[in-house]
Order: structure tokens, then sequence, then C-alpha cells
């Protein structure tokens, strides 16, 4: 085996890489992450360092057996597995935990596959070369640390018999329960709350406000200035960090519009409100969303209620639409355990941080409990 650390995509095969997808999940492709680079918004400029490390049959590299997408970062911004305290604890003792590297999708909160396998026959052992290969780069770099974001939890367990600690986050998803209709999925839930969701769409209704969903050749030039024109205002208005430019939604619109989603609301002739979304071959990824002003309930209705209804029509499985949020449950979305692995160089920082991962497991578990004792949903399901 020749194993290969490369500092961008565009050096490994887009089709032996993308061979090794189970689920064509839209974020992990060759196609996507290339783009990120391609734009400049995954750059050192942008504390995002390509360090993708791939395992070759020989050393001609003509045969790709495993690889994980890695970049060297000098922040934590852009995860979603919040680690700031870490790095405060790091520095109040007088050490580095800037740089680290990070096995994750950058600006994007969706699990999937991290470690790449073409051969299920050896996953076990090349995951375990994957990840050896990983803290070989931490030691001889200086780095810190090493994270795999938003691992498949099967991939998490295995990298905990690794040495790294597992850590669960939280997230809302819906799930499609073979529904026929929008009202059938409505006939699950509680009274108060079916009536609830119908009204927020009946005040859409209302307002003349129409939706039309855009794919493939209809990301025209139009459709990308107008999309890329509500997330700009959504992150100026919320005072966010900027993490995609033009030039991305552009290439979206050229190289990957079979798998981008725009869905754009619609009144008096005038796109009022938009919202991007992704999708694999079993389910719908809501990113961002814009509007040009506070019309009432159509941020569920872009967000969440045209998702799931999406999903039903088309048969998906399920809808995730990012991270947080608990005004999702009352749409009926659920709570799901998400999972991160960690790797820590210093001995006495491991002890540390697994100490406040176990702490922190009880409060996700309560966290858990809670949210599902609020269950929108009239019968156990």
């Amino acid at each position: 085996m020749e194993i290969v650390v490369h500092n961008t995509l565009a050096e490994i095969s887009a089709k032996q890489w993308n061979a090794m997808l189970a689920d064509n999940n839209p974020f992990v492709r060759h196609e996507f992450l290339l783009g990120l680079e391609t734009t400049g918004c995954v750059s050192l400029e942008t504390g995002w360092e390509s360090t993708h490390i791939a395992i070759y049959e020989d050393i001609d590299r003509e045969h790709l057996l495993a690889a994980m997408p890695c970049y060297i970062k000098e922040h934590s911004y852009g995860e979603y597995i919040f680690d700031w305290s870490w790095a405060n604890a790091h520095h109040r003792y007088g050490l580095e935990y800037y740089p680290k590297l990070s096995n994750a999708v950058p600006f994007t909160p969706a699990t999937g596959d991290r470690l790449l396998v073409r051969d299920p026959k050896q996953r076990t052992q090349l995951e375990s070369a994957l990840l050896s290969k990983a803290i070989e780069l931490c030691q001889s770099r200086g780095l810190s640390s090493f994270h795999s974001l938003f691992v498949e939890q099967q991939q998490a367990e295995k990298l905990h018999k690794l040495g790294c600690l597992t850590r669960h986050s939280s997230q809302f998803h819906w799930r499609n329960r073979e529904y026929q209709s929008f009202d059938d999925f409505l006939t699950i839930m509680s009274s108060k709350k079916r009536k609830n969701i119908k009204r927020e769409r009946r005040r859409v209704a209302e307002t003349g406000i129409r939706y039309r969903w855009l794919s493939g050749h209809q990301l025209d030039q139009t459709a990308v200035n107008t999309m890329y024109r509500f997330y700009a205002r959504t992150i100026q208005y919320y005072g966010a960090q900027s993490y995609l430019n033009k030039e991305f939604f552009e290439y979206l619109s050229q190289q990957f519009n079979q798998q981008t989603l725009f869905l754009f609301a619609e009144l008096d002739n005038q796109v009022i409100a938009g919202g991007l979304y992704f999708k694999s071959d079993n389910a719908l990824f809501g990113r961002y969303w814009g509007a040009l002003d506070n019309f009432h309930s159509v941020h569920f209705e872009t967000c969440y209620y045209q998702a799931i209804e999406w999903c039903i029509n088309n048969g998906y499985q399920r809808f995730e639409a990012g991270a947080q949020g608990e005004h999702k449950l009352a749409r009926g979305l659920e709570p799901r355990v998400t999972y991160s692995s960690h790797w820590i160089a210093h001995d006495g920082f491991k002890q540390a941080i697994g100490d406040f991962i176990s702490s922190e497991q009880e409060h996700m578990k309560n966290y858990q409990a809670h949210m599902n004792n609020h269950s929108p949903f009239k019968i156990e399901i």
C-alpha cells in the first residue's frame, strides 16, 4: 500500500473517490469538496488547509483503496462541533490548540462517511491505516489533535476502539413513515400541533405566496444571483460569518446542479424568499435560507413544510434541516444523536476532555429524553 497526503482534491480521481460513497451523500462527493477549494471558500487564507489522506494499492497511485477529506485548521469556525473551551484550556496552560487536523466537510453539519473505503472486506484494516496516518501527521507537524466530525455511528464506534474519544451532539431530523401526503403526515400529530401547522401554512397560502423548486439546468445565472442574495442577506442580518462566496453558488449551478436544489417563494411575480437544499439518493438536506422581509410563517414554510412535502412526493426517507433548533420539534422533526471522534495528543488534556465528554454525554442523554417527552406526535412511534 502507498499512503499519500494530498494538498488538493484535484490530485485524486473523482470517479474512484465517488465510487466509495455508499448513499451518494452530496457533501462528501468529490465535486462538492473540490468546488469549495477551487472557489476559495476552503484555502490557507480562510484557515482550511487541504490535507487529504489517500491510500493506494501501489506506488503508481492508479487504484484508490481508501481516503478521507482532511484539513489543517487554524480555528474552529465552520465545524459545528464546538471545541472553543478545549482551545481556551490549552491556551491557559501555555499549550497551542491550533493548528489541529479535522476530518470533516467544511461548513456542513450533516452526518456521512468520513473514512471512505473501496472494499468492505478491507474496511477494518484500511480505517485503522487512515487513522494511524492522521495521528502520524499530527505528531510530525505538531498538531494538537485529530477530529472526525459528524461521522457515522459505526465509524465512531470503530474510532473509539482505536483510541479516539466519542462525543455526542443533537440534531432534529424528519423521517418518512410511508406517508401518502402531507395531510397523512399530520394525522399522527397531536391536535394542537396539527392545527398550528395548518394555520401557519394557511397564512402563507392566503397571502398569495407560491413556491417552486429548481434544479439542473433551471439553476441559471438569475437563480444563482437571487439565491446568493438571500444567503448574503441572512448572514448580514444575523452578523454571522460568510463561509460561501458567489463563485461557489455559480459552481453549484454549473458543476453540481443535479444534487443542488433552490426553493423560491414568489409573491406578485417577485421572489421574496429562498432556500438552498441538497439531496442524496434518499435524503434531503436544508442548508441556508433568506427572505426580503419578515413575512408571517414564511420561515417555517420555506425551511420545513415545503421540504417535508417534497420528500413525501418524491419518496425520500429523511429530511435534515441542519444543526440545533428546538422549534423544529413542533414541526415534526425528531431529535437524533450525531457523533464525532477526537484524538488528543496531550495525555493530560485527553483525560480532562474525556471527563468533560462523559459529563456532557449524560446531559445529552437527559436532553434527548426531555425532547422525546415533548414529542408533537399523538402516538408512540
